[in-house]
């Protein structure tokens, strides 16, 4: 794959950015909190799974524990074709269920459901799982080999759901408070997932039986399994909650290389706890885990496959210089721990609460270790990727994620709405609060602009409308006259009002304006005006007022 590729996929091709389409009852299936989920209150997973490479099949079972909310029959469970739910058992008796469109499961209960009551069900299933095409973009379950030809499995499933590799709840908006995960393997390999290691039983079949128990709540894409010949190291860090575990699963003939390359994750956990607060998984650990794609947030179980090498694959996607200093998915993909595992969307219409600033995490990073203006050398360099094509903001209720423009259109954002607050103190004291304010929890686009525009006491509302529900890069248009200068907001939402700043040349300090899409007038001296770059904006010098 050309490197263009790579830098387009990165942006547009990012699991659930659909195309613009007609949405289906498939698509309410997926998306909607439908009646048949609203009902119950995912409490934990209790998932256990054989995979067999020869026949690149899986089968097992999952126990769903649950608390019923309101009265109801119908349990809404999703698994993705090829697999099929086998049987359903509820204390001891089998239950019967329709399949509901391609991936829905209508599992009848028996039992009266009583509201307030502490129910389970365990669902029985196999087949050969959807294949990952080009992880992680097109995900699914990766079976491949290692360069020294054993099995190298590896799970990816965002935007397309964990339901493509396992029956679950799958919609992002209730979390299990926490899970046990166990994977039976061929002895000779091991199998890693999300948590810690409970136990590894050695089966009288030829298998190993690899038991992870996680303790916090986790999403349902964050969760993988990760298969192959391993070898582990470790480290400790000595950070905000105390002694945080760090432990790297690799492959042998990448062991040096790692050892060397995964330094930098300590790094960046110094980097994001300064700027979000203590990491979020303290009582699970922190993992990197080699797999054969090019890596994923998974929950504390982050996935690399980038070549033990600085850059995307080597390469600065802001052409700056400043990208080449660390290793992208290392710090990208970890950022994501706060942005993604802590705080998660309950909708992918709001995915832009990952992307846009886990992207910006990458500033941020740059920043803590180069200086604040490489840090905006940076975020300023990506905006060559900007597409501006659709809103950043997708469709909700039908698993539709908005333009991949809520990476580095979403980071700039940002990176504006830093200067408007023009507080580094604050705006520190803000990231670490939405982590604390909204800690293992799901949210909504709504509650995050609130929080921000309560704690920055600005008044942002138009400036997301704007970058987040717009595609239009908003537009200042300025004309100097008879030592006059008219200025104004264009290509904007209503009432768009951000202030922004200006000088008269590259000698003179800037000052604030705070324009409108209305024309306003200032006194100026020069016949040139100069806005900072700093914001994301367009700038057009006009003739005369228009």
């Amino acid at each position: 794959m050309k490197p263009i590729f790579l830098f387009v996929f990165i942006l547009v091709g990012f699991p659930g950015l659909k195309a613009q389409h007609t949405f289906t009852w498939e698509d309410t299936l997926r998306g909607s909190i439908t009646p048949a989920r609203a009902w119950w209150d995912l409490k934990h997973y209790d998932l256990r799974v054989t995979a067999i490479p020869e026949t690149k099949t899986i089968s097992g079972q999952v126990t769903i524990r649950y608390k019923v909310i309101a009265s109801y029959q119908i349990m809404q469970i999703d698994l993705q074709a090829p697999l099929v739910i086998e049987k359903v058992i509820q204390d001891g008796a089998e239950l019967s269920f329709k399949k509901q469109g391609d991936d829905a499961y209508m599992v009848e209960l028996k039992k009266t459901q009583q509201v307030k009551k502490a129910e389970s069900i365990t669902v029985f299933y196999k087949g050969i799982p959807k294949e990952a095409k080009n992880p992680p973009w097109q995900g699914g379950v990766q079976w491949t080999t290692d360069d020294d030809g054993n099995p190298f499995i590896a799970t990816s499933c965002q935007g397309l759901g964990a339901s493509v590799w396992w029956p679950c709840k799958d919609h992002m908006y209730d979390e299990p408070d926490s899970m046990t995960i166990s994977i039976t393997v061929p002895e000779k390999l091991m199998d890693i997932s999300n948590g810690r290691l409970r136990s590894i039983v050695s089966n009288n079949d030829g298998t190993k039986t690899f038991t992870w128990a996680v303790r916090n709540p986790i999403n349902n894409y964050g969760v993988n399994m990760n298969i192959g010949n391993y070898v582990h190291f470790k480290d400790t860090l000595h950070g905000l909650k105390g002694v945080l575990d760090m432990d790297y699963y690799v492959l042998p003939y990448n062991l040096d290389k790692a050892k060397e390359q995964f330094k930098q994750a300590k790094l960046m956990m110094r980097a994001f706890e300064h700027w979000f607060g203590p990491y979020p998984f303290y009582t699970d650990g922190y993992k990197l885990v080699e797999v054969p794609y090019l890596g994923m947030e998974h929950q504390s179980s982050v996935t690399y496959g980038n070549g033990y090498e600085n850059g995307y694959r080597g390469r600065d996607l802001s052409q700056t210089g400043w990208g080449l200093k660390w290793d992208f998915i290392i710090i990208h993909e970890s950022g994501h721990e706060w942005f993604a595992n802590n705080i998660t969307y309950k909708d992918i219409a709001d995915m832009w609460i990952h992307e846009s600033f886990t992207n910006y995490s990458e500033n941020l990073y740059t920043e803590y270790y180069y200086g604040k203006q490489a840090g905006s050398e940076y975020v300023i360099g990506t905006r060559k990727a900007i597409k501006n094509d659709r809103p950043i903001i997708g469709k909700y209720n039908v698993n539709s994620g908005g333009s991949g423009d809520m990476y580095y259109k979403g980071g700039n954002m940002l990176h504006t709405i830093r200067q408007i607050i023009d507080n580094d103190k604050k705006w520190r004291k803000i990231l670490k609060g939405l982590n604390k304010k909204f800690y293992h929890q799901t949210v909504e686009t709504s509650q995050i602009e609130h929080y921000m525009i309560k704690q920055s006491r600005k008044d942002l509302s138009k400036i997301f409308d704007q970058y987040l529900r717009d595609a239009r890069v908003p537009r200042f248009d300025y004309s100097i006259h008879s030592g006059v200068m008219s200025y104004r907001w264009r290509n904007t939402v209503a009432g768009f009002n951000m202030p922004v700043r200006v000088r008269e040349s590259q000698q003179k300090a800037y000052r604030w304006l705070y324009p409108t899409t209305d024309w306003q007038t200032a006194p100026i001296k020069s016949d040139t005006l100069i806005v900072d770059e700093i914001f994301y904006v367009e700038v057009r010098k006009v003739q005369g007022i228009q």
